[in-house]
Order: C-alpha cells, then structure tokens, then sequence
C-alpha cells in the first residue's frame, strides 16, 4: 500500500499531488522549489539561497517520512539556467557530504512559479528499530 506522506513543516503542495509517497521502504519526494514553508513566499536572490531552501524543504519531508539525507538514492535537479551550475553544486555538496546519491541536472525552459531550481528525491526508509 502506498503511503501520502505531508508535513507543515515544508511547502504544501501547490497542485493535486502529495508532497512525497512511501511505498514499502522506498519514499519519492515531489519536485521542491524555493518556497519557504512559514512564509509561503519564493526565497529570493541568488541561486545559492534558493538551492537551500529547496534542500531545506527537502530535508523536512525526508525526516516526516522516517528518513533522512543520508538514505537519498537519487536526485533530480533542474535548473532555469544551466550557467549556474556550479553554483547550486557548492550548496548540494554541503547536504550531501558523505555519500552523494546519483543524480541527473537538466536545464529546464521553465519552472513552477517561474523559480530558478527544482530538486526532487527518492530515499530508502529505514526499519524502525
């Protein structure tokens, strides 16, 4: 049975889909922007800070689902402009320290709410001990 995961402590969804889906120990998380879940307004500014709160809300759903950053298999990253790149990878790194999950990055026309960034995830959810 599939699981609807949701958590005020990360934007609501703001179209008909589920913030993240537990099926069995695997979790997939909708796509995040740079929507900041207290305030419900886009951070703005550079592409650093957006990537943030996009792994910020991240991080949110990951830990109200029963996981963490450390279990994230796989991300997707899109990007409104690919020069900033290397930028959003000075950021993603300090998330993902360790182990970095896989991961593919695609330059995007456009994004909801006319964003810079959109990451998504799919995560291993641990037994409960």
């Amino acid at each position: 049975m599939k699981e609807i995961i949701a958590t005020d402590r990360a934007p609501k969804a703001i179209g008909p889909y589920s913030q993240a889906v537990k099926l069995g120990n695997l979790l997939f998380t909708s796509g995040q922007v740079p929507l900041d879940p207290r305030s419900g307004q886009m951070v703005t500014g550079d592409i650093k800070a957006q990537v943030r709160r996009v792994m910020d809300n991240l991080r949110e759903i990951l830990e109200a689902s029963g996981t963490s950053l450390d279990h994230v298999l796989k991300t997707t990253c899109y990007l409104r402009n690919m020069d900033d790149f290397s930028a959003m990878n000075e950021v993603y790194a300090d998330y993902f320290p360790k182990t970095p999950p896989a991961r593919s990055c695609i330059q995007a026309a456009r994004l909801p709410r006319d964003c810079d960034v959109e990451i998504d995830a799919i995560a291993v959810v641990p037994p409960v001990s």
